[in-house]
């Protein structure tokens, strides 16, 4: 990874701050999102540190709305000219149904919305063998997307929400990756494992405390982070596009995550949202 620059979102806890300490201590140049300036100036103090000779950057900006994700973009493109690997990592989950600015479901915007995006800006700046790597999660397996209902307005679970979300990531990740075919630069996606990270600090009562009380028996961060790390630098993977990874390793995700009509689908009403074109 040396001399190479990686682009990360949510790179200020858990498997992204792990991912980007470990690829800077490879190398690499570190250009990432933050939405706490005091998160942000602590990691970049930390990457600094880890590797002194890289010109380390990041950006400040809450992915929850699409203008901060198209400032965001905008900004991660002057910064970074030149990407070699692009790290979709930020996420969240709710317990109960809030909404952006924009009407949309929290966490459809910032798990998906957010991927899809920054990663739209960025491509024109995606080098000739650039790898974008994009985190999921088995909770892709929870059921099909409702497109008639893709903002969880008649009926809201949580858990089922944040499902959909991340079979979001794996549909698109696929659409994605279609598109690329010939350039390439490749895509792929991947399933951490049980992590033991800040997802879901934001949930109270006793869902909260059931979290808390798995987190020993959790991977660590550094451990949720590997397969990421792999995917942004293994030679083992040069070329290979289009897939979903669990520890280190392609894996058949859901049927659901299979359709090709829905990761279509997906992708023209997530260009409708964004405003962008298809």
């Amino acid at each position: 990874m040396q001399g190479k620059t990686v682009v990360i979102t949510g790179a200020t806890s858990g498997i992204g701050q792990s991912a980007a300490e470990t690829l800077a201590k490879m190398g690499a140049r570190i250009v990432f999102v933050a939405r706490s300036p005091d998160k942000g100036r602590a990691l970049l103090a930390r990457l600094k540190a880890l590797n002194p000779d890289a010109a380390h950057d990041w950006v400040e900006a809450d992915l929850s709305t699409i203008a901060a994700m198209k400032a965001a973009g905008a900004a991660l493109a002057q910064k970074a000219p030149r990407i070699d690997v692009l790290a979709n990592n930020a996420g969240a989950a709710f317990l109960h149904r809030e909404e952006t600015a924009d009407g949309l479901e929290m966490t459809f915007a910032v798990n998906h919305m957010a991927y899809f995006v920054i990663t739209e800006i960025l491509r024109p700046n995606l080098a000739a063998d650039a790898r974008i790597v994009s985190t999921s999660s088995v909770g892709h397996t929870f059921g099909p997307l409702d497109f008639d209902d893709l903002q969880a307005t008649r009926r809201y679970s949580g858990l089922t929400v944040y499902g959909r979300s991340k079979l979001c990531n794996v549909l698109w990740t696929r659409a994605l990756a279609r598109r690329l075919e010939g350039t390439g630069v490749t895509a792929n996606c991947l399933h951490p494992g049980g992590v033991a990270t800040g997802l879901g600090s934001n949930i109270k009562g006793p869902l909260r405390w059931m979290l808390n009380l798995a987190k020993p028996f959790m991977l660590t961060p550094e451990r949720g982070a590997d397969t990421l790390v792999y995917l942004a630098s293994s030679d083992a993977v040069a070329g290979r596009t289009g897939g979903y990874w669990v520890k280190r390793r392609l894996t058949t995700p859901s049927k659901d995550a299979q359709n090709a009509e829905s990761a279509e689908r997906l992708w023209r009403v997530s260009a409708e949202l964004a405003g962008m074109a298809a």
